[in-house]
């Protein structure tokens, strides 16, 4: 059997280019994007999932891997796959940004640890709310539905020298108002509570100015902090379903856009 080299080129890149889709989303997803994965195990899935996936994608463009067409291609498979795994990063930063404003709220903004994760510190609070979201999203099959998303991208956006359009971008960019407005949802009822808690303190120093609100106060809000956490714990749950079901049906628009 003879084979020539733009048979070879072809079937390289209808190897490769599924390839450099689904590894760059497996970089940037949650969990397994991690420091914590190794970059081998990473490599590994992306290459059984490119097995499995290349038989049921359209024929990809019988270009050369090298030539500028090539590389084009290749660069917009990083991007698609960044782009979808990135959102989901988006969506557990809702966790760590609400935990930092109640961390601060309740005077815990000077216990932070390093997340191990992303080599970077963060609050007690913080570190937890991102764990316990992990788990969630664990729990609820994120990691499957991610890697369905990026195999049925294939389908709605082929493998192409167009690749991702502008209006994706911009898509990204304004759900980035929405991490932070989740952030302030989950956030909210602590973060009023805690505020009552202090007004109420500062009433109670202005009737007995010989009180230490700072000897008082910071113990007191504390550990109504807690408690006001172990009420709300219940419905940051639902909030973090809604989030990432709008974090996963972006990631399904960017495959379409």
């Amino acid at each position: 059997m003879e084979i020539n080299a733009a048979e070879a080129s072809a079937f390289v890149g209808s190897l490769m280019w599924p390839f450099m889709r689904i590894s760059a989303m497996l970089m940037a997803i949650p969990v397994i994007g991690t420091r914590m994965v190794s970059t081998r195990i990473r490599v590994v899935l992306a290459v059984l999932i490119s097995f499995v996936v290349v038989p049921l994608i359209p024929q990809v463009p019988a270009v050369d891997p090298l030539s500028l067409a090539g590389l084009t291609i290749s660069l917009h498979q990083v991007l698609i796959g960044l782009a979808m795994g990135f959102v989901l990063q988006m969506v557990l930063a809702t966790l760590t940004i609400a935990g930092e404003v109640i961390s601060m709220t309740m005077g815990l903004g000077f216990a932070s640890m390093v997340d191990p994760a992303n080599g970077v510190n963060v609050p007690v609070l913080s570190q937890f709310f991102l764990i316990m979201g992990t788990l969630m999203f664990l729990a609820l099959g994120g990691h499957l539905m991610i890697i369905q998303l990026v195999v049925n991208s294939f389908q709605t956006l082929p493998v192409s020298v167009d690749g991702i359009s502008r209006e994706s971008f911009w898509v990204i960019i304004k759900f980035g108002s929405e991490m932070f407005i989740g952030a302030a949802w989950i956030a909210l009822p602590a973060v009023i509570s805690i505020l009552t808690i202090t007004l109420a303190m500062g009433v109670v120093t202005r009737a007995a100015p010989q009180l230490n609100i700072f000897s008082i106060g910071f113990p007191v809000t504390m550990l109504v902090g807690f408690i006001i956490l172990m009420l709300v714990m219940p419905s940051i749950l639902p909030r973090f379903n809604q989030i990432l079901l709008q974090g996963m049906q972006l990631s399904q628009k960017i495959g379409g856009l």
